[in-house]
């Protein structure tokens, strides 16, 4: 029987958490581990990094439905006690993330150049970029896979796991980025390399544990064409969701490459420690998911809103300590990223600048992940919508104004993170809140679960 009292559900919690983070931090990790050691370069391979990272990303983070839909999905039909037909559906969501990952590897190889090219990147800022693009995009199908995969294992409850095989591929890449990128000296390309290599290390590590859990319970590796195809519909709104957020991301990065190459540079060490610190608050959005998941498939809705309560006061808390330490690591740190002091100096404001926003992030992410764990996809693609649209305009608004009045570099990017945190974030978080508190998302949870039965 599930444990009842707010303790118990803090350990509960923090049983997926704390392994989930391992997963969720190893794709932010490989791109902070390119970022210090392509910094070290020089500012433009930096530039170009941050114009490649993000469309990689960017791709990446597109499919995370493929994890999230997975995990709601398979933890729904465990809390039913339907363990088979769970499987069933993990395994379908698997070979959905393999065949996006090939589509999407061959669309990024052909398009790098245009796309980076609309991201703002010109000359050698711009080889930089495709370069990256085309070698570490090679490792996105072990990525999807992985994430499928690893929504398979939160939603049977054995998310321990996921720790070990993001530490395997996180390891790999750092000793990679190192060996490629001076012992080869192949700069940048050394990067994209060693990063597909530690992607596809992830996913050999979950599938081979996989494999015995699928054959204990008779479940066929085979694709089947209806269960891929109900698992994309079930993720289709949890698509537009990450894509309005990406949209978001992608024009930020797009105001501050017009804003000149030092305020790009310090740009992308800031986002990619926020990438990284922000999913120690996501881990807790997708244990929320995870144990909502199986309550309301056991029809539990006393025990869902008693989750929300716990969920959400650990996203605060946590989100007050990720604050902290990101605020200090950007303090004292800022010169990892960059061997520019000026360069350092954007980057040390703006880390202390966005670290006030963590607790505030802390409870939004949680209740994302009640929202995502309920089934409540549609909603959430519809509010993420209004805030990337609003946050786009807002965006455009400075930067105008920034190049009207010839802000200066600090100025600039202090800006672009008050922007996204207090329009873009600001809106996401408001309408969590009010919908979390309310009583809809139980409804769309009660049609969630009924979609489940055969």
């Amino acid at each position: 029987m599930p444990a009842t009292s707010p303790k118990a559900v803090r350990r509960q919690l923090a049983a997926i958490a704390i392994p989930t983070l391992g997963q969720l931090i190893a794709e932010p990790l490989y791109v902070m581990a390119d970022t210090a050691f392509v910094g070290s370069i020089s500012d433009i391979a930096l530039a170009g990094l941050s114009v490649g990272s993000t469309l990689v990303l960017t791709s990446v983070g597109l499919c995370l439905f493929l994890a999230y839909s997975t995990t709601s999905r398979v933890s729904q039909l465990m809390g039913a006690k339907r363990t088979r037909e769970g499987l069933k559906a993990g395994v379908a969501g698997v070979w959905l993330a393999a065949i996006i990952g090939i589509v999407l590897t061959a669309a990024l190889v052909l398009l790098a150049q245009p796309l980076s090219l609309a991201l703002g990147a010109r000359g050698a800022v711009l080889d930089a970029a495709v370069i990256y693009v085309q070698t570490a995009s090679l490792g996105i199908t072990g990525t999807l896979i992985s994430y499928a995969a690893n929504g398979m294992f939160r939603g049977l409850g054995k998310a321990g796991i996921t720790l070990w095989s993001a530490v395997a591929s996180a390891l790999t890449n750092v000793v990679l980025d190192a060996w490629f990128i001076f012992g080869f000296g192949w700069g940048v390309m050394g990067s994209g390399v060693a990063t597909a290599i530690a992607q596809w290390v992830m996913c050999f590590i979950l599938l081979a544990y996989l494999g015995p859990v699928l054959r204990r319970n008779s479940v066929s590796v085979r694709p089947d064409l209806h269960g891929v195809l109900a698992s994309a519909e079930n993720g289709v709104m949890l698509f537009v969701r990450t894509a309005a957020v990406r949209v978001g991301m992608v024009a930020t990065v797009m105001a501050a490459t017009a804003l000149g190459t030092s305020v790009l540079a310090s740009y992308q060490a800031v986002n990619s420690s926020w990438n990284l610190a922000l999913n120690i608050l996501d881990a807790i959005g997708v244990g929320g998911q995870a144990l909502v998941g199986v309550a309301l498939g056991a029809g539990d809705m006393h025990r869902a809103r008693m989750l929300v309560r716990e969920i959400e006061r650990a996203g605060i808390v946590w989100g007050a300590y990720v604050g902290l330490g990101f605020a200090a690591f950007g303090w004292f740190g800022a010169g990892l990223f960059t061997t520019q002091a000026a360069t350092a100096q954007l980057i040390a404001v703006s880390m202390v600048v966005v670290a006030l926003f963590f607790p505030y992030h802390g409870w939004l992410w949680a209740l994302d992940g009640v929202l995502i764990g309920a089934g409540d996809f549609s909603y959430l693609a519809r509010a993420c919508v209004l805030a990337a649209s609003v946050h786009v305009a807002a965006l455009a608004l400075a930067w105008w104004t920034l190049s009207a009045t010839g802000a200066s570099p600090l100025m600039s990017v202090v800006t672009l993170w008050l922007v996204f945190n207090l329009v873009f974030m600001g809106i996401r978080g408001m309408g969590n809140i009010l919908r979390a508190h309310g009583d809809v998302w139980m409804a769309a949870a009660l049609a969630s679960s009924r979609r489940t039965e055969v």
